[in-house]
This record gives C-alpha cells, sequence and structure tokens, in this order.
C-alpha cells in the first residue's frame, strides 16, 4: 500500500514524560496559547508552507538513499520545530516515528550544547530514541535578527531559532542477528546504543565517531550512504526555514508557529467535548513477548472529562524478558495517532504538539508500556506499538462507536534475512514490515493488503529485492478470505514467500498469529497470520517470534492476519 492520508498522527503536548538519559517528568509543551485572535488566511499558508518543508525533506531523503528499506518502503519521517523543541509540522509519514520525535529533540537540547552547523545523531531507546534501527539526526537553525542566518562575523543567537529533525529505519545496526530486530533479552544485544552525541560539529564531521558507528554494523555501505541521505534531508529543512525567516521575519514565524498549535489544541477539544463524558475502559493481550508463550496484557481506561482526556495504562503487565517493551515515548506516539485520527475523522488538524495539550498519559514506570533499562525494545516499537493502538481503539469504541473501526492487522510483520551473498561479494540485511488487512470502518469495508496504525510504509517492490538481495520472490498475493465477515468486511491479508539463493539467518517479529484482530459491533474477527518455511517438499510451521538458520533453496512465507469485520451480516 501506499501512504494513505488518513495515516497521520499528533505529536508531544501538554502531558508528562519520562524522559531521556535521566528519569524525571516535565511538561513538553510549552505554553500553548487558546487565544482566539488570528488570521486564519495566514494560519493556512503557514501550516502549508511549514508541512511543505518536511514533505521536501523526505523527498531528498528517499532520493539520496542507498537502501531498499528507505529508498523504496520509505521508513523514514521527517519534521520541522519550533527554538524549544516542540513540533510544528510533519509530513504524512510514520506514525511510530513522528509522535516520539520531539522527545529526540529534547534530548538533543538536553544533553549538547548545540551551536550553528552542528547536528546530533542518538539512537539510544532510553535517552530519546524508539528502538536501535531507528537512528534520528537532528539540526538546530541559528537564525540572526535580520532574519538572515548569522556569519562568523556576528555573534551567534545563544540558542536555536527552529530545530528540524528526520528518523529512518537502518536495516542493520549490529546487534545478535542481522537486521538487528533479535530475540533478545536486553537492548544491549540490539545493537549499537548511540545517545545524543555531535555527528557534525560546527559544519564538520567528526569522521572518528562516524567510522566507529560504520565499524558496528554489518552493512558499513549501505549505512554511509542512508546517513549521508539524512544529513542532506535536514539541510534541505535548514535552508527552507531561513529562507522563510529572510521573507517574513523571525518574529511572524515564531507567533504563526504558536497560533498554529493552539488552533490544534481547540480542534482536539473539540472533538473531546462531543464525546460523552466517562470512563471506557478495555483490555487486549500480545500473543507472546518471544521468549516464553505467555500473553502480555495491555490494560487502559480512558476517563473523558469536558474537553480533556485521561489515558491510564495501570494495571498493564510488567516488562517482559523479550524484546516487545514499549518506551514511553512509543505509548506516547500510539496515544498520538489515535486521538489525532478521531479528531480528523470530519475535518483537517494540523499535526503538531497543540493536538496533546488536551491529553494526560499515564503509563506505570517498569511495565510493558514504559519499560526500563535494560530491557529488550526492537519488537515494542513495531508490535507492541500496533496492540496499544488496538486497545485504545477498543476503548473508545464504547464512547464514539461511529468513529472507530474494527481491529485491522495488528502487526508489522517484521520479516529480517541476512547472510553472505557469494554473487554480489558482500554481507547484505533485508527487513520488511509486509501489510495486512485493514479492520472494517463503520460505514464501509476494510481496505485489502494495506499498512495500518502506526506503520506506513510500501511493501518492497519485487524488482527492488530480486535485485539487490540473494532472493526470489515465489509468491506476492493478497490472502483471499481472511478478514472478518460482517455488514462491512474486513481488509484481507497478504501472502509474501520468498526462496533464499544463500544460506541465511532469518528473524521474525510478528503478532496475531494466536489472537485474531478483533470485529466491532457483532463484526466477526479477522483470520490470525501464519509464518513458515518450506523445504523441499515438507512444511516446518513457525512461531510468530522466532530466529532461525535458513539454507540455499529454502522458501519462507509470511501469511499476515486480516482486519476484523464491522456489524452483523444479514442472514
Amino acid at each position: 500500500g501506499g501512504r494513505p492520508t488518513c495515516i497521520l498522527l499528533a505529536t508531544t503536548g501538554g502531558l508528562f514524560v519520562r524522559r531521556g538519559c535521566r528519569s524525571h517528568s516535565r511538561p513538553i509543551h510549552h505554553g500553548i496559547s487558546q487565544r482566539m485572535n488570528f488570521d486564519a488566511i495566514k494560519l493556512e499558508l503557514y501550516k502549508n508552507m511549514l508541512t511543505s518543508i518536511a514533505e521536501e525533506m523526505g523527498v531528498t531523503l528517499q532520493r539520496t538513499a542507498f537502501s531498499p528499506n528507505i529508498k523504496e518502503r520509505l521508513d523514514f519521517s521527517c519534521a520541522v520545530f519550533d527554538g524549544t523543541g516542540q513540533m510544528v509540522a510533519q509530513a504524512a509519514h510514520i506514525p511510530a516515528h513522528l509522535g516520539s520525535m520531539p522527545l529526540s529533540v529534547l534530548a538533543a537540547i538536553e544533553h549538547t550544547h548545540l551551536a550553528p552547523g552542528d547536528m546530533i545523531a542518538l539512537n539510544d531507546p532510553y535517552c530519546g530514541g524508539t528502538h536501535l534501527p531507528d537512528i534520528t539526526l537532528v539540526a538546530p537553525i541559528f537564525v540572526g535578527e535580520n532574519g538572515k542566518d548569522r556569519d562568523k562575523n556576528r555573534s551567534s543567537p545563544a540558542k536555536p531559532t527552529f530545530f528540524v529533525a528526520n528518523r529512518a529505519h537502518h536495516a542493520d545496526v549490529g546487534g545478535m542477528t542481522p537486521g538487528s530486530m533479535p530475540l533478545a533479552t536486553s537492548v544491549i544485544q540490539e545493537g549499537i546504543r548511540i545517545p545524543p552525541i555531535k555527528l557534525i560539529r560546527g559544519g564538520q564531521l567528526d569522521t572518528d565517531l562516524w567510522e566507529l558507528i560504520l565499524a558496528n554494523v554489518r552493512t558499513p555501505t549501505e549505512r554511509r550512504g542512508d546517513l549521508e541521505a539524512q544529513l542532506a534531508a535536514n539541510r534541505i529543512g535548514e535552508r527552507r526555514l531561513q529562507e522563510m525567516a529572510g521573507k517574513y521575519g523571525i518574529a511572524e514565524m515564531e507567533a504563526s508557529m504558536q497560533e498554529l498549535c493552539a488552533y490544534s489544541s481547540r480542534m482536539v477539544r473539540a472533538c473531546l467535548r462531543e464525546i460523552p463524558d466517562g470512563c471506557y475502559t478495555n483490555v487486549d493481550f500480545l500473543d507472546n513477548d518471544g521468549i516464553t508463550d505467555a500473553p502480555v496484557e495491555i490494560r487502559v481506561a480512558i476517563e473523558i472529562k469536558g474537553d480533556e482526556a485521561v489515558i491510564d495504562f495501570s494495571g498493564t503487565a510488567g516488562q517482559v524478558r523479550g524484546s516487545v517493551n514499549a518506551i514511553y515515548a512509543i505509548t506516547l506516539s500510539a496515544v498520538f495517532y489515535t486521538f489525532r485520527c478521531i479528531a480528523g475523522v470530519d475535518v483537517d488538524v494540523p499535526s503538531n504538539a497543540g493536538c496533546m495539550e488536551p491529553l494526560r498519559v499515564i503509563a506505570p514506570e517498569g511495565s510493558v508500556v514504559n519499560a526500563n533499562f535494560p530491557a529488550a525494545v526492537a519488537g515494542g516499537n513495531v508490535e507492541t506499538s500496533q496492540r496499544i493502538v488496538d486497545v485504545l481503539l477498543g476503548a473508545l469504541a464504547q464512547a464514539c462507536p461511529e468513529r472507530i473501526p474494527a481491529a485491522s492487522c495488528g502487526s508489522m510483520n517484521n520479516l529480517t534475512v541476512g547472510g553472505y551473498d557469494a554473487t554480489r561479494g558482500r554481507d547484505f540485511t533485508y527487513y520488511e514490515t509486509i501489510a495486512g488487512g485493514m479492520g472494517a470502518r463503520p460505514n464501509r469495508d476494510g481496505i485489502d493488503a494495506i499498512h495500518t496504525h502506526m506503520t506506513n510504509t510500501m511493501n518492497t517492490p519485487i524488482e527492488a529485492i530480486e535485485t539487490t538481495y540473494p532472493m526470489q520472490v515465489e509468491r506476492y498475493a493478497i490472502r483471499r478470505g481472511t478478514g472478518g465477515a460482517g455488514k462491512f468486511r474486513g481488509g484481507d491479508g497478504v501472502v509474501r514467500s520468498l526462496r533464499l539463493l544463500t544460506d541465511a539467518e532469518v528473524t521474525i517479529l510478528s503478532e496475531r498469529r494466536t489472537r485474531a484482530p478483533y470485529g466491532l459491533q457483532g463484526g466477526e474477527a479477522g483470520k490470525p497470520g501464519r509464518n513458515a518455511v518450506r523445504r523441499q517438499s515438507t512444511e516446518q510451521l513457525l512461531a510468530g517470534k522466532v530466529s532461525v538458520s535458513a539454507h540455499e533453496g529454502d522458501i519462507v512465507q509470511i501469511e499476515t492476519p486480516g482486519g476484523g469485520g464491522y456489524g452483523r451480516k444479514k442472514t
């Protein structure tokens, strides 16, 4: 699937977070104004100008990237921030990235001394990151009083005027298994951890740090190309903001950024006022943590009171041994995404910090939705985030059923394959998330074979796979009949079969293999997913989370879940 415009999300706003390398809480909105005296036309112009900067950053990143995961599958995100680290605009990229990226900007502010020409790299989940394959680059932008970039002959502003940032999923950052999505029990096993550190200092690349990062990955040439693309994307964002500042002035830009956030806050509050006051609860489960077979409970209580909401995950399971632990930033992302979606059903709500100003999130420390170091977290970013959305939507379906679809696929169906490619004479790592069925909606069927909720990527084209990796696509098809029945049918999942042309290590992190995506209002559940490897005439079923040594000629087959149905089917 492509990047549907409905898959947008909000970002950090009026809530308290456990942040960074230190355990403490602080508000991460910055005095969002609620005033009403604004120029609506100017506001719309600024919304589109700032969003276009994030979009252009994304185009630059895609066109200059090296790996199919970024160039073809579009596993990256870009956003624009004001001088305090408050997000003011985003492109329609990856929900799991964007809702958590403001914490990366805040980590850069808190843990480094920023100066003109700097660029900060980080991926540490416990210090502004999400999971280790997601490397974020943060660029502070210093603008002079006249709206032009200060040169060496002028004194620099004490603080950045704006920030731009981008995050991209790298197909390997070291760790136990190729692709850096292992069945780990500690984050130390998952790859290289990068705290907030200056990769570019005063406009000059820190070559020692650069080489240190590349020395700890399996595919350094690919990583070099993708990191260079991220650097280029931030430079484009910086250039465009400098141009805007030169044309409109800093004061007007800052005021308009605040007005945009205030406008989004008012729109979300208006949506909350339409929902009946009350406390709405729901429970759902992850199949397991990949180490044991025990299901992992995620529980939420959403209290709506007037134009505010408290989202409380108390009672959720404690952090587990496996890698499905989510850090707090991921839980925030899932909340942001969910409420941005329900607020944007009928109107276009600008996606910025103001969207979450009316919300407060409670996630107990040491739980699977707010894990503590050194918990493994690779699967929390991709799988637990999806289940958090399912739990939230299930609770909100009690409050506003006319806005809420049945459960979608509920898994990113992560597949990593790695080994040595003798034909091309190099190591390789392939990573992909595979689409599934979308849940049926209150007024129409779900969509077949599409990425939903916290993922928003493309499937890797067959041509890109076979050109780049020692693999052959045997089958790529819609998995017919897997969507749940109902008045409106859930979308069908996908079948993806890959023949290995060399020995390789295969790791799968997937969900909804034992617990099916739920239907709503009498609709039936979607069909669970299925993983297998075929060797000659035999088929071996694989667990939802598994790492296996596969051989040349083996066929790895991923069958993704369908979405749940909506409403009772007429007989």
